[in-house]
């Protein structure tokens, strides 16, 4: 345990000019007396750690001090060859690139992980679209890509609004990261000279018209987590499209399968608030969904399972289908 966790302190001030103590603890869980004893571990050992004294002091390597990659453990080397995705990476342009990091990183590898790349490759494959979906990639992304790596402000042309009312805007972006979903491209942009306070948005880059790359790089914000940005705005806008309620009553399958036809996180609070079962099991849920329309369809998939009480015109919808079904499987 103490052996990779001093590798990993070793690998983090590689990648960092200096850090603190109370930063390492952090990175490495541990306390800022640990790091302390870690440090000294280390410079016994031979790896130039020095410590900078003061407020403003911290922990760097002397010298320009690199480790090989000599300490890798099979599952680490192969995991290290996973991390590449091909499709999407031959979709922002970066193909060659990414087949010469792995050639250098083979190279540096201790003869018996040689085989890793091709290992990983052979028991792992990301295929990232969703089914009965033909894969389109935009033909700006690797104009966004670029801009995206080069943090160069972006001249974008943009279709906003639904497909019946279309209109083309523009805007200057700074393209902060670039996301792969079921397939489709995003965006995730600072809107330039937006006042002090900085705001962030989501764009599809299907929709893009036309993007144009400035000779100027903006001063990117550290403190911005891509991953985290996605998922609070990923879960905004599943709640913002839920516009409507029912009120449905589930027996116990239907409560077990009730994550799987509507959206999860509106399923799960639903059923957090629902009251108890009643004398023939059945739990009344009030449940957000997008439409009578899209309710439809997904209640559907529940079968006898799930009795619609609200809204009138919704349950009129399943009288409907249970009147056909009937007529349709009657017995002669």
């Amino acid at each position: 345990m103490r052996a990779a966790r001093l590798i990993k302190m070793v690998l983090l001030l590689q990648s960092r000019a200096s850090m603190t103590a109370a930063e390492l603890a952090r990175e490495l869980e541990v306390s800022e007396r640990t790091v302390t004893r870690d440090a000294q571990a280390l410079s016994e050992a031979g790896v130039p750690v020095y410590a900078d004294r003061g407020r403003a002091g911290g922990y760097r390597l002397v010298g320009g001090y690199r480790t090989r990659l000599t300490g890798l453990a099979r599952g680490e080397a192969e995991a290290l060859f996973l991390s590449g995705v091909p499709g999407a990476l031959r979709e922002m342009g970066l193909e060659d690139a990414a087949s010469a990091a792995r050639l250098k990183v083979s190279a540096a590898l201790m003869p018996s992980l040689s085989d890793a790349s091709r290992a990983a490759a052979q028991r792992f494959h990301l295929d990232a679209p969703g089914w009965f979906a033909e894969p389109k990639t935009p033909e700006l992304l690797p104009a966004v890509a670029d801009a995206v790596w080069d943090d160069r402000r972006l001249v974008a042309r943009y279709r906003r609004g639904d497909s019946d009312v279309e209109v083309e805007v523009e805007r200057e972006l700074e393209p902060y990261g670039l996301v792969l979903k079921a397939g489709v491209w995003y965006l995730c942009a600072r809107v330039a000279d937006h006042g002090s306070s900085p705001v962030y948005r989501v764009y599809r880059i299907e929709r893009f018209t036309a993007v144009t790359a400035g000779a100027e790089r903006f001063v990117r914000d550290d403190d911005f987590d891509l991953p985290a940005f996605w998922e609070e705005r990923a879960e905004q806008f599943a709640r913002s499209i839920l516009r409507a309620e029912v009120v449905v009553r589930l027996s116990a399958d239907g409560v077990r399968r009730l994550p799987y036809v509507v959206d999860r996180a509106a399923a799960r609070e639903a059923l957090e608030v629902a009251g108890e079962p009643d004398d023939d099991g059945w739990v009344s849920v009030t449940l957000p969904v997008e439409s009578e329309e899209v309710a439809h369809g997904q209640l559907a998939g529940l079968g006898p399972d799930v009795e619609v009480l609200a809204p009138e015109g919704l349950r009129a919808r399943f009288t409907d289908d249970a009147l056909r079904l009937a007529a349709l499987y009657r017995r002669p």
